[in-house]
């Protein structure tokens, strides 16, 4: 462990990223924070800085210019292209040593192809639903396959599509019009191969845990989020519309299931293949009739459930990251805030589909509790809206129907034309 405080270089621009920066702005560890690019909350954090996370010049730039000694990657594009190995040659070759949390290019992987994390999942008998990959070349055995699936159909592009690519239809025909379609280059080259999947049925929640790459790792609270856009998770999907933290099925009983058949075979099967993992996994699982099976890998924290995994971690963040990127996670714990926390998105009108920006955001200054900026930037002094999410309201309490009280008052204080958010956020978890 290095002595004194850390420079800190957050990478991200989303309410993550923000939920990120206000806890690492929490701890005495924390020298210079920067946030790169930022948006219009972050800078009540740590600086701003105006650079895209993908632009490894820009980024190795800056880590030497600033004397940056951790970089953390808020979302997954620059790791899947290759940011760790890039910064720690340049580092190495200006002879000086950079932390970083998350994974290489190799482990990258994981996120960046679903059909190497399904071949991953096999090699290791990590349970998910049953699978197939399709590309041009093997076109009749994945109709074969599809044909003796049951409905609904699942089709996901392999490679990153900017959360777009998977596409759940309800007929056969479609299916096969979808695969082509899928084929042809609907997502450019991200579909050239598709995963075929078995449809599963059951409960969803996002599993976030802590590795070192030498067998160390943390679980953090556990969260489940909301995609859909209209109440009663109707509509179009999105990036998120809230979260809930702690999730009351993933209980003592479920979670030692997590924990044997799906945490412990992922790192060592990591360590086993040479991939020297270091950083965050998301795993998103679902709940078959008390069964939990992978859905998804993703190599960093999920959004927008880190806004309510965030408040809920008990003690300093900070020592835990750098242990990661050292490779040592030792004995260091992390404690668990045992009350609730329940996060509520703005949105924009339109969103997920068309919509405006730049409208003024009024009632930021009458909050009391959390509020993390998302889809923002400052126009002055004035912060205007620059995305679909906006912002999520957040609120910690003894249990989840008060959380969700306390963040759905603190967004009634908050207004930009257009504004919508679901007003069920948690309501499936707490009816009894």
């Amino acid at each position: 462990m290095r002595e004194g405080k850390i420079n800190m270089l957050l990478l991200g621009s989303g309410g993550r990223e923000s939920a990120i920066a206000w806890k690492l702005s929490k701890s005495p560890r924390t020298g210079k924070l920067y946030i790169a690019p930022g948006n219009g909350g972050t800078d009540a954090y740590g600086e701003n800085l105006n650079l895209k996370p993908t632009d490894f010049d820009a980024v190795d730039k800056a880590v030497a210019d600033l004397g940056i000694d951790m970089v953390i990657a808020g979302n997954e594009d620059p790791l899947v292209a290759g940011l760790r190995d890039e910064l720690e040659k340049r580092a190495a070759e200006r002879g000086s040593k950079l932390l970083i949390v998350g994974p290489g290019k190799d482990g990258a992987a994981l996120e960046g192809s679903k059909d190497f994390a399904k071949r991953f999942m096999s090699r290791h008998n990590i349970p998910t639903a049953r699978h197939l990959t399709a590309t041009k070349a093997n076109i009749d055995e994945a109709r074969a396959f599809l044909a003796a699936l049951k409905t609904p159909y699942v089709l996901k592009a392999d490679g990153l599509a900017a959360g777009k690519g998977v596409i759940i239809v309800n007929s056969l025909d479609e299916a096969y019009a979808t695969l082509e379609e899928m084929l042809a280059g609907q997502f450019g080259a991200a579909s050239a191969s598709v995963v075929i999947e078995e449809f599963l049925s059951g409960i969803e929640c996002s599993v976030f845990v802590l590795t070192d790459g030498h067998g160390g790792y943390r679980v953090l609270p556990v969260a489940k989020d909301y995609k859909r856009v209209g109440e009663g998770d109707t509509g179009l999907n999105t990036g998120g519309m809230g979260s809930v933290s702690p999730v009351p099925f993933a209980d003592e009983i479920f979670m030692d299931k997590v924990r044997d058949r799906i945490i412990v075979p992922t790192i060592e099967g990591l360590i086993a293949e040479g991939i020297d993992y270091r950083g965050f996994i998301f795993l998103g699982l679902i709940n078959v009739d008390g069964e939990p099976m992978v859905i998804e890998y993703n190599v960093r924290m999920g959004d927008p459930e880190t806004e309510v995994v965030m408040p809920r971690i008990a003690g300093d963040l900070v020592p835990a990251l750098e242990a990661v990127a050292e490779g040592n996670l030792g004995d260091i714990a992390l404690g668990e805030d045992r009350r609730a926390a329940v996060a509520v998105m703005a949105v924009s009108g339109g969103y997920p589909g068309n919509y405006p920006k730049g409208k003024v955001i009024k009632g930021l200054d009458k909050t009391d509790g959390i509020v993390f900026h998302a889809g923002t930037k400052k126009e002055g002094d004035t912060t205007v809206t620059s995305g679909g999410r906006v912002l999520a309201t957040v609120a910690l309490a003894d249990n989840i129907e008060k959380a969700a009280e306390n963040a759905y008052r603190e967004m009634s204080a908050i207004s930009f034309d257009g504004i919508y958010y679901r007003r069920d956020i948690s309501k499936d978890l707490t009816r009894q």
